[in-house]
């Protein structure tokens, strides 16, 4: 299937959206919801890693199939390893298989769990056998991918002796490990959190959930979709959206989208009783070039490099390593695409540069997608500024389903065909 992007003509009253809740807090909620029932949750993600996410964990037996949410491989992995009575195979698509999951495997098999790998290791598919797990002290780096961290967090609260990681190397994405900690905290867990060291105290019954009774969560709406908002009105300044079920103070860290984005002529207008945003356009002049460092932030690369091409300015983004073992290689990826519209960009293990343009952006070029949802969202607003064409763009439904519905209510005109 294949979306023709052809123009997008902005209406002249604001927009009203309401996107999908957190999927990054929806995925965190199910495995604490799971671990203590007494959690109440609204506002749920809609979509495909949720989705997920809710099947696997009301199965204990039998060969789950997560397909392409490394969130749930990486977050079910702990869990059913501390769940005694458990034996399952998690397995995925065959980009699944290519992703790395040694780092958080053998910190389980540290801690006493029983996991073997079925093909090829280091990578799923995996055999666990689920155990219970007293807890204890174990090192790990931190480089790889914050999701290894955050699955040990999620479950360590049930550990007899709690859990101290100590990092060996520099921390990435460390506001995904806040919002992990701050969840924990609400449920009266103990966590300490630095660059160098994590500890997560057992749940007391003086002090954890087993007192606490129900609790009532509501899941924000998710910054990383709210991002390509952003990329739509600098792109096109006439377009004003309003999203619902945001906040300014978040646990996201994609948040920081509203403080980048004011260099490329967005602003942001917070609405605290609404809690809603208001997106529109500025006579900000636009800088011949950013620097921007996104080791906290990698999820919003792809909507930064390909906004600021669609702008004509130039952009070094690094702290970008993580990019390689996501969905596709997002870094590849990126360059790949953006040189078919003309572009010039340069990648390293770890960051993109992309030159100023110089030249008129290459119309109706076909996007490939690479089975990765970012991919087809990033590229979409450039539509206010050429046509192009997107390949499978049903992959939003793995993040924000409504999205292409959303950019039609919005102005955008287009055709599909398969």
């Amino acid at each position: 299937m294949m979306n023709d992007l052809k123009a997008f003509n902005p209406h002249s009253d604001p927009v009203e959206l309401t996107l999908t809740g957190s999927k990054s807090e929806t995925n965190r909620l199910l495995v604490l919801q799971a671990l203590w029932p007494q959690i109440k949750l609204e506002n749920l993600a809609q979509c495909d890693d949720a989705f997920v996410m809710t099947g696997a964990l009301n199965k204990s037996q039998g060969t789950i199939d997560v397909g392409h949410a490394g969130t749930a491989m990486r977050f079910l992995t702990a869990y059913f390893a501390c769940l005694p009575g458990t034996s399952v195979i998690l397995t995925g698509s065959q980009r699944m298989k290519e992703r790395p999951i040694g780092i958080l495997v053998d910190a389980l098999c540290n801690l006493g769990a029983k996991i073997k790998y079925i093909g090829r290791q280091g990578y799923p598919p995996i055999s666990i056998q689920g155990q219970s797990i007293k807890g204890g002290v174990i090192q790990m780096s931190g480089s790889v991918s914050s999701q290894y961290l955050t699955a040990l967090m999620l479950v360590a609260s049930k550990f007899e002796q709690g859990l101290t990681i100590d990092i060996n190397d520099t921390l990435t994405s460390l506001p995904y490990l806040k919002m992990t900690a701050r969840m924990l905290q609400k449920l009266g867990v103990q966590v300490g959190l630095n660059d160098d060291k994590i500890v997560v105290s057992r749940a007391r019954t003086t002090t954890g959930p087993a007192d606490l009774g129900a609790q009532n969560w509501q899941i924000e709406s998710d910054w990383s979709g709210a991002s390509y908002w952003y990329s739509m009105v600098a792109l096109e300044p006439k377009c004003r959206v309003i999203l619902r079920n945001f906040k300014e103070q978040s646990l996201q860290g994609d948040r920081v989208i509203a403080t980048l984005f004011e260099q490329l002529g967005v602003q942001t207008v917070f609405d605290d009783h609404q809690q809603s945003i208001m997106l529109s356009g500025t006579d900000t002049q636009l800088p011949a070039s950013i620097e921007w460092d996104l080791i906290d932030t990698p999820d919003l690369a792809q909507t930064i490099a390909v906004c600021c091409f669609g702008l004509g300015i130039g952009c070094h983004l690094t702290g970008l390593h993580t990019l390689k073992i996501k969905e596709t290689d997002r870094l590849t990826a990126l360059s790949d695409e953006l040189t078919k519209l003309g572009g010039s960009v340069k990648v390293s293990h770890n960051s993109l540069s992309l030159s100023p343009r110089r030249t008129a952006i290459i119309s109706d070029a076909l996007i490939e997608t690479y089975n990765d949802h970012r991919m087809a969202m990033a590229f979409a607003p450039l539509v206010a500024r050429t046509s192009l064409r997107i390949a499978n763009p049903e992959v939003v439904s793995k993040s924000y389903p409504n999205f292409w519905n959303d950019m039609i209510r919005c102005g955008l005109e287009w055709s599909q065909r398969n």
